[in-house]
Formats: structure tokens, C-alpha cells, sequence
């Protein structure tokens, strides 16, 4: 099986995957956890393990994180080294809606490379500038 799990600082991460559930329903391949204000790093390790317990060496993982370099993205990165997973997930930093949904929906379907630059253009494509239209009519939206 292929996992989408997501880590972050707060409720980021279950706020999206909450989030993400609604467009996609609920999935057992789908996980998240999240360094709360009130926890640890070693608590968010504890939890995080809890939550790969179900996951084999014959699966792979997409981690998503919220921003590179955080104490959930590197503590993640740590137990999924000893537990010998490093070689089969590929990890995302700044992770956004669009690229969790399309993480979700894609995963089975695309493999290596071409998921990867795919998820990625999905990141990115997701950030951008709203700019409406400005016309001369006196017509209020």
C-alpha cells in the first residue's frame, strides 16, 4: 500500500487532512499528526511511531510536512530511518491543499519521477495571486 501521511506544527496537519477527507472521503491510507503547543518533540516521536505501526516494509509513504527543516518534518524523517523506510518515501515540504489532495488521488496511479514532479506542480500551481479583472462600469460585485 501506497500512504499519504501529513506532519506539521499545531493542527495544520489534521485540520488538512480533515480537509482533504471531504474531497477524497476517508481513506486508511491517509495519516496525520502534529506537534501541538502542549507536546514535546519526544511526544510527537511517540505519536508518530504509534501512527507507522501498521506500515510494512513492502509499503511506501509520501510525507507530507508543513515547512522544511521543522522539528515534525526532521523528527518524521528520523523514525522513518529506523525503521528503514527512507528508501521507499519521497518527502514534500510546504505542503498545500492542492498538493495533498492530488497526493491522495494520484498516488496509485503514477509512479517515481512522474509523481513527484506532478505532486510538486500541483504545490505549486496551488499558490498564486487572485487579481480581479478591473472593468469601468459602475456595476458593484
Amino acid at each position: 500500500m501506497k500512504y499519504v501521511i501529513m506532519v506539521s506544527h499545531g493542527e495544520f496537519a489534521p485540520g488538512l487532512h480533515s480537509a482533504v477527507e471531504m474531497m477524497t472521503g476517508k481513506r486508511d491510507d491517509v495519516l496525520s499528526t502534529s506537534l501541538t503547543a502542549d507536546m514535546g518533540t519526544p511526544e510527537f516521536i511517540e505519536n508518530f511511531k504509534k501512527l507507522i505501526e501498521p506500515i510494512t516494509e513492502d509499503d511506501e509513504i509520501i510525507l507530507l510536512a508543513d515547512i522544511l527543516s521543522g522539528s515534525p518534518f526532521t523528527s518524521s524523517l528520523s523514525v522513518l530511518d529506523e525503521k528503514g523506510m527512507m528508501d521507499k518515501t519521497t518527502v514534500f515540504a510546504g505542503m498545500n491543499m492542492p498538493l495533498a489532495v492530488s497526493a491522495v488521488l494520484m498516488k496509485d496511479n503514477m509512479d517515481g519521477d512522474i509523481l513527484k514532479e506532478s505532486l510538486l506542480s500541483e504545490g505549486q500551481v496551488g499558490l498564486c495571486i487572485f487579481e480581479q479583472a478591473s472593468d469601468d462600469s459602475d456595476d458593484d460585485i
